[in-house]
């Protein structure tokens, strides 16, 4: 069943629902509001008021005057100038994303665009058509203008088309599907491509993996507290409590749910040890705060998914067109950046974990987690990937945001790049996932060397998963498969609570 779009009404738990690929369209009070703006825009160019975008040029090209009768010619030559990106296309789940984004945007009706515009934008998402976007060439600010740009030069009939996963180009494609090349009207091209829809789609995919790994690093953290043998003491609520971050709180209560019941734990009850490692006790402490990053950056993604970020912005009701800078994504620049820090952490004190594990002077366990060891290496490479996989994600974590540069002869002369710090809290997300991978290897070896004793329920259930892709370690083996098996496991939400935003 299609999800009937209020973009006045977005919900985190919709967003994932659209990033997850839902099929929506916009309700029926959304086009009504397109069709009144539309309207708006015939007036305002039939008065002969001069209109940004409208009826001038672009950017330093502003206080252009284009005549009536080249305004159609001024939407279809802004569209194709502006299709100059570069680099691997992205996702198609981050296209499709984007596309719902644009119709979320132009369903509050302010924009100006025709229905016939909401008609073709839907048509691709329903034939699951979704054009190749290069993923390079936005600085985020007039908005993501060449990634915006390609999407609609796919409905001029320019570019490729990926349909059901065969590219074609973009006009024997539209053939394919029956959708005639579209025609613009007066401010349709601008209010296309001004808007932060590339950018907040990218950081979205961003957003929601991190969820998904952040939520299989409670798991792997609290199955390596067992496998340490380490203490629930500091997960105690009352510690958490007297600070009172709510991340760290909720990251407490979490730890200490997912060993309640644990033979492992309980056997060592009395024992001398004081305190363990900071990457075992200090998890409430920095998941904590990574959480209340995430859970910032998710409130700001999902005010912005419903946002009018186009310029000028339409007034119906008074026949007004009013330019600022709605398009500038400096808010998603910074949602993507915590994004990107957050999960850089995640990935940090998992890694630091691990290295505890495979250390018998630190962990009591067997060297590298593997019998015999001198002949068998275990678990010595994997805990190096990782580390290698943290140093990256370090480099790739320096914000994105406090750069700009100028562009569009000055005009444009300050730009959030919000789609490049998206792009790196991707990366790190799948980075960090790779590093909980190798955790969660690491821990359920370590939780095995206990045996009989067994961790409580609910590790045993993420246990099995993990045993399922990597068996217990015996001897040396080939390990690239079983790591990037579990990585996929991560970012699919196989392992923990997949869902821990709200």
């Amino acid at each position: 069943m299609s999800l009937s779009l209020d973009p006045n009404a977005i919900s985190l738990a919709t967003l994932r629902d659209l990033w997850s690929g839902a099929p929506a369209r916009l309700d029926d009070a959304s086009m009504s509001r397109v069709a009144n703006a539309a309207a708006s825009v015939e007036r305002i160019v039939a008065g002969g008021e001069t209109v940004y975008g409208v009826n001038t040029g672009f950017g330093s090209l502003a206080n252009t005057r284009i005549p009536d009768d080249r305004l159609a010619e001024l939407q279809r030559n802004l569209i194709l100038s502006h299709s100059a990106g570069i680099g691997d296309p992205l996702p198609r789940h981050v296209t499709r994303l984007m596309i719902v984004l644009k119709l979320l945007g132009l369903g509050r009706g302010f924009s100006g665009v025709r229905p016939l515009i909401i008609d073709a934008l839907q048509g691709l998402l329903d034939r699951d058509a979704m054009p190749l976007i290069p993923s390079q060439g936005s600085v985020g600010a007039s908005g993501d203008l060449a990634p915006l740009a390609h999407l609609i030069s796919a409905l001029l009939g320019h570019g490729s088309i990926d349909v059901a996963g065969t590219i074609m180009p973009a006009r024997a494609a539209l053939q394919k599907l029956e959708i005639e090349p579209l025609e613009l009207g007066p401010k349709e091209g601008l209010a296309l491509i001004n808007g932060t829809q590339a950018s907040t789609a990218i950081a979205v995919d961003a957003l929601f993996m991190g969820e998904r790994v952040f939520a299989a690093a409670i798991a792997a953290g609290a199955l390596s507290v067992d496998a340490l043998k380490g203490s629930i003491r500091p997960f105690d609520p009352r510690i958490s409590e007297r600070r009172g971050q709510p991340g760290q709180i909720r990251v407490a209560a979490e730890i200490a749910g997912l060993l309640d019941g644990s033979a492992i734990l309980a056997s060592h009850g009395r024992c001398g040890k004081v305190q363990d490692p900071y990457s075992f006790r200090c998890q409430p402490q920095v998941m904590g705060a990574a959480l209340d990053l995430l859970t910032h950056a998710a409130r700001t993604l999902t005010i912005e998914a419903g946002a009018v970020t186009d310029n000028p912005i339409v007034f119906p009701d008074e026949d007004t067109a009013i330019s600022g800078g709605n398009f500038h994504a400096q808010p998603i620049a910074f949602a993507a950046d915590m994004i990107a820090m957050a999960l850089c952490e995640v990935g940090s004190i998992s890694e630091r974990r691990t290295a505890v594990l495979v250390d018998p002077k630190m962990s009591g366990l067997p060297a590298f987690l593997v019998e015999d060891s001198g002949v068998n290496s275990g678990l010595m490479i994997p805990q190096v990937t990782a580390a290698a996989l943290v140093s990256e994600n370090k480099g790739l974590a320096y914000p994105a945001s406090v750069d700009s540069i100028p562009t569009s002869a000055g005009q444009e002369d300050h730009v959030s790049m919000a789609p490049i710090a998206a792009r790196k809290a991707c990366q790190i997300a799948r980075n960090a996932a790779g590093v909980v991978a190798i955790e969660l290897i690491a821990a359920a070896q370590g939780v095995d060397c206990h045996a009989p004793l067994e961790t409580s329920y609910t590790l045993q259930v993420v246990h099995a998963k993990v045993r399922a892709l990597s068996p217990y370690l015996t001897t040396d083996r080939y390990w690239a498969d079983e790591i990037a098996a579990l990585q996929d496991a991560v970012l699919a939400g196989v392992i923990g609570e997949s869902e821990f935003l709200s």
